[in-house]
């Protein structure tokens, strides 16, 4: 049986379903992280003939200052307008408890903070990056997302994580292959209370990694002990930087360091569900 082989011309009818898709919004605020996902969403609405899209990014400790300068710099080099919204999701004590509902609160909580930015920027719609690779994993902010009215066109043009980034390589996009991400409570396993602190450290840990050359990190935090997960090949420049790597990481606060030799893979504090 062959496999299907998708080609630029497929990227390109790909976009034109999406730009489809936008133009029955009307004006858009995208939720924008700086991602592959939201960053194609914002550029191509951005792109529209008499464009009134624009862009809100949420700020919160548990998104990274990374995450939030590469959202602002890329809506500015976009020509999009961009709105940076504090969001209150730390003064939730059900949120930083951390039990198995947390992604669902914070969508919640996010989603309903975003509708209230649309309408007084005049926005019709809010829309995210969602896409169809998201319904098969476990993914419970999306319901909140869908409860609040949030759209997601990628899941309407029926985009894969793969097409969209195709897509974004197609519009010569320099993002289209950034490592994907989310946020620092990820790293926190369900049941340990989330803090400040904790969040700084693991942020502070994954920026070392990063200026070190590493391209895809997570710093799972497991108490007192750090689980460095990097990809399979960059195993063995962890191990080289191990002397490095654990003074650091003793730095910020940390007691235990260990590599976690499955390597890099999204979500696996949700393994044990």
């Amino acid at each position: 049986m062959s496999r299907h082989i998708r080609t630029p011309d497929d990227a390109a009818r790909r976009i034109r379903m999406l730009r489809e898709c936008l133009r029955k919004k009307g004006p858009l605020l995208v939720a924008y992280s700086g991602g592959v996902d939201s960053g194609l969403l914002a550029a191509v609405a951005a792109g529209e003939p008499g464009s009134r899209a624009r862009a809100a990014t949420l700020d919160a400790p548990i998104f990274s200052r990374r995450a939030i300068r590469d959202a602002a710099s890329a809506a500015k080099q976009y020509g999009i307008p961009h709105d940076i919204i504090p969001f209150p999701v730390m003064e939730d004590e059900a949120f930083r408890k951390n039990q198995i509902d947390r992604c669902y609160l914070c969508k919640k909580a996010a989603s309903r903070l975003l509708r209230e930015h649309a309408a007084g920027a005049g926005c019709a719609a809010v829309a995210d990056g969602a896409n169809i690779s998201d319904l098969d994993e476990y993914r419970p902010g999306l319901r909140a997302s869908d409860e609040e009215g949030i759209c997601h066109p990628f899941i309407e043009a029926g985009m894969a994580k793969s097409d969209v980034r195709r897509a974004a390589e197609a519009c010569g996009l320099p993002f289209w292959n950034k490592p994907s991400s989310a946020c620092l409570a990820s790293r926190i396993p369900y049941g340990e209370e989330i803090t400040e602190e904790k969040l700084r450290m693991i942020e502070d840990a994954e920026e070392f990694l990063f200026g070190k050359g590493f391209s895809q990190v997570r710093v799972r935090m497991h108490g007192p002990l750090a689980r460095i997960e990097v990809l399979p090949g960059e195993i063995e420049k962890a191990v080289r930087l191990r002397d490095e790597i654990a003074g650091a990481f003793l730095g910020y606060g940390f007691v235990y360091v260990t590599l976690d030799l499955a390597g890099f893979r999204s979500g696996s504090m949700d393994e044990v569900l």
